[in-house]
C-alpha cells in the first residue's frame, strides 16, 4: 500500500518519548499531551504501555476514553498478558490498536531472549493471532529488523501478514542504520515478502548516528507510508525521528517529493512547548524548525537580505509553524473571564467551569505583575494549572527566605500534606532555592535531594514567566506523612519529576520541588513500580 501520497503520522511522544532519562508523566500530563496531537493532527498516538505499571494503564485508559480522533495504541511485548492488558485498556477507544513486538536479531534471539528463530516464529504467529481477536487494527515490529537477518525477517513479517496485521513497522532499534543501508533493506523485504504490498508498511527510525529523519525520508522514498516518532525528537538513547522535522521536510519540499501529511503545521510549535515544559526537556536553541534560533539572523548579510525578502535565507515562513509574533500579545490586568476563555479557546483549550475560575485567579496574579500577558504566558499557566498529581499532593502556603553576603540563605517555608495539615519548615543552604528545598523538607518530614534543575524564561522581558523543572529523589518518608499514605514504602529510593512557572523564580522553585515530590512519592505507593521493560 505504497501508491498513496499522503505519509501517516505516528506518534510515540507517550511511550517512547517517556522513555528519556528523567522524564516521568502522570495520567492527567499524558491526557493533555495526547490532546494537543489530536489538535496538531496526528494519525496514531501511541498512548504507553499497559502492562508496564497501573499508571500507565489508566493513562492509555484515560486517552482511548477522552481522546477522539486518531487512533489510540497500546504496545504490548508478543506475550498473552501484555496483549490482553493492552485490550483492556484499549477497549473504550473509538479507533484501537495495539501495537506488538518480537526480536528478530540473532544477537536479541540468542542473548536477551535466549531462545530460537523457530520459537520467534511461533512467537509472532501466536501474538498477532491474539491481538487479532480483541481488534480490528493490529501493528507488528520484528525488534532491531535492522541488525537483523533480511530472509528470516520477512518470514517473520509474512507470519505477521497472514495471522492479520494490518501495518508493519521497520524498526532501526540502536539508530546503527545509514540513508541508504535502510532504504535498501525495506526494498529487500518487499522484494522477500509477497504480502508485505497489501499493508501500511511503517518506520520507527533512532538518532543515535543522528540519522533519523534522514533514514525516516529513505524508507518513505523505498515505499513505506508511517512514519513514527515524538515530538521535539525526545526518547530512549539519543531520541527518535523529530517530528516536526520530518513533518516540515514533506511540507517544505514537496515539489520534490510529492508527499504530505494531515498535520496541522500551525499547532507544532504550540505542541514543541508543551511537551517541553511537561516533560522537563528544554529545546535546544538550534534545533531545526522549533529551535529559538530557528528562524533568527545575526549575519548583517543575512538581516538585509530577509527585510527585503524574507524568502532569500528562509525557507519556510515562521508563521506556518505557529510562529506569529503580531498575535502573541492577547490580554492584559483590566482584561476579564470573558476575554480569557475566548482567548483560550482560540487557542485549543476547552476548560470545564472550576478550571476556569482557577484559571483566571492565577492570570490575575500574572496580570498585576506583568505589564502585558502573552500567548506563551497563557499557555504556560493553562498547562501549570491542568497540571495535578494523582494521589499525594501539597500546596504552597507561604515562604520567606533572608539571605546576605555574610551568611548562608535561611528560608522559612510553610506548606499543605496531603490532608490538608498546615506544617512548617525552616532550612539553610548554598543558595536561596537550595535553602527553601531544605525548608520544605522538614517541613513535609522527607529526606530528599535534588537530582535535577532547570530555569528558563516562558518569554522574553524582564517580567517573564520562569518555568523551572526539577528531578528530586526521595528518601525516607516520616511517620507523619507515611500515615497519610499507607501503601507508601518506607526506606526506598523513588524519583519525580516537577514542574511550575511563576514570574518569581523562588516560588516556581519551590512549587516544582512540592510537585516533584509527590510524584515520587506516588511511584512509591505499592503496586505503582514498572513490572515490564518497553521496546528500545
Amino acid at each position: 500500500m505504497s501508491s498513496s501520497d499522503q505519509v501517516l503520522i505516528f506518534d510515540t511522544t507517550l511511550r517512547d518519548g517517556e522513555q528519556s532519562p528523567g522524564i516521568s508523566l502522570n495520567a492527567s500530563e499524558k491526557l493533555e499531551i495526547a490532546q494537543q496531537l489530536a489538535r496538531l493532527g496526528v494519525d496514531v498516538i501511541e498512548a504507553g504501555f499497559p502492562i508496564a505499571s497501573p499508571g500507565d494503564f489508566e493513562a492509555v485508559q484515560t486517552i482511548a476514553q477522552q481522546v477522539e480522533g486518531p487512533i489510540i495504541c497500546g504496545l504490548a511485548r508478543a506475550q498473552p498478558a501484555d496483549i490482553a492488558r493492552a485490550g483492556e485498556a484499549l477497549a473504550d477507544a473509538a479507533r484501537p490498536r495495539i501495537h506488538t513486538f518480537i526480536s528478530t536479531s540473532d544477537i536479541h534471539i540468542e542473548h536477551q531472549m535466549r531462545n530460537t528463530r523457530d520459537d520467534v516464529l511461533k512467537g509472532t504467529e501466536a501474538a498477532v493471532s491474539q491481538a487479532k481477536a480483541i481488534v480490528d487494527d493490529v501493528q507488528f515490529s520484528p525488534m532491531d529488523a535492522t541488525r537483523s537477518d533480511p530472509a528470516f525477517t520477512a518470514k517473520v513479517l509474512q507470519i505477521a501478514i497472514e495471522c492479520g496485521a494490518t501495518t508493519i513497522n521497520i524498526p532501526d532499534t540502536v539508530g546503527y542504520a545509514t540513508p541508504d543501508e535502510y532504504g535498501r533493506f525495506l526494498t529487500t523485504l518487499y522484494e522477500l515478502t509477497p504480502g508485505l504490498r497489501d499493508v501500511v508498511v511503517s518506520v520507527h527510525c533512532h538518532d543515535d548516528l543522528g540519522l533519523a529523519v534522514a533514514n525516516s525520508l529513505a524508507g518513505v522514498i523505498a515505499g513505506a507510508r508511517q512514519v513514527e516518532g515524538a515530538i521535539n525528537g525526545i526518547g530512549e538513547r539519543a531520541g527518535n525521528t523529530s517530528l516536526e522535522e520530518f513533518v516540515m521536510l514533506l511540507d517544505t519540499r514537496a515539489d520534490a517529493l510529492g508527499l504530505h501529511t494531515k498535520v496541522v503545521t500551525t499547532e507544532i510549535a504550540r505542541t514543541s512547548r508543551m511537551i517541553s515544559r511537561l516533560t522537563g526537556y528544554p529545546v535546544q536553541p538550534n534545533k531545526a524548525i522549533v529551535g529559538r534560533n530557528a528562524f533568527s539572523h545575526e549575519s548583517g548579510i543575512h538581516q538585509d537580505g530577509v527585510l527585503k525578502n524574507p524568502s532569500t535565507f528562509e525557507i519556510m515562513d515562521p508563521r506556518k509553524v505557529g510562529l506569529d509574533d503580531s498575535n502573541q500579545i492577547v490580554l492584559g490586568k483590566l482584561s476579564g473571564r470573558a476575554a480569557l476563555r475566548d482567548a483560550l479557546e482560540k487557542m485549543g483549550y476547552q476548560l470545564s467551569g472550576d478550571q476556569l475560575v482557577a484559571a483566571f485567579k492565577r492570570f490575575k496574579v500574572i496580570a498585576d505583575r506583568k505589564k502585558q500577558v502573552t500567548a506563551m504566558d497563557l499557555e504556560a499557566l493553562v498547562t501549570d494549572d491542568l497540571r495535578t498529581i494523582g494521589g499525594a499532593s501539597f500546596e504552597l502556603v507561604d515562604f520567606e527566605v533572608q539571605s546576605t553576603s555574610a551568611e548562608d540563605p535561611h528560608s522559612t517555608v510553610t506548606i499543605t500534606l496531603p490532608d490538608g495539615t498546615e506544617r512548617k519548615g525552616d532550612g539553610t543552604g548554598d543558595g536561596t532555592v537550595d535553602s527553601v528545598f531544605a525548608a520544605i523538607n522538614q517541613a513535609a518530614g522527607v529526606e530528599a535531594r535534588l537530582r535535577e534543575y532547570r530555569v528558563e524564561a516562558v518569554s522574553g522581558g524582564q517580567d517573564s514567566l520562569g518555568h523551572v523543572s526539577v528531578v528530586v529523589e526521595l528518601g525516607d518518608v516520616g511517620d507523619a506523612l507515611r500515615s497519610q499514605i499507607p501503601g507508601v514504602i518506607a526506606g526506598g529510593r523513588t524519583i519525580g519529576q516537577g514542574n511550575a512557572v511563576d514570574t518569581d523564580v523562588i516560588s516556581a522553585s519551590a512549587q516544582a520541588y512540592l510537585r516533584g515530590l509527590a510524584a515520587a512519592l506516588r511511584a512509591a505507593e505499592v503496586g505503582q513500580e514498572a513490572t515490564a521493560e518497553p521496546m528500545r
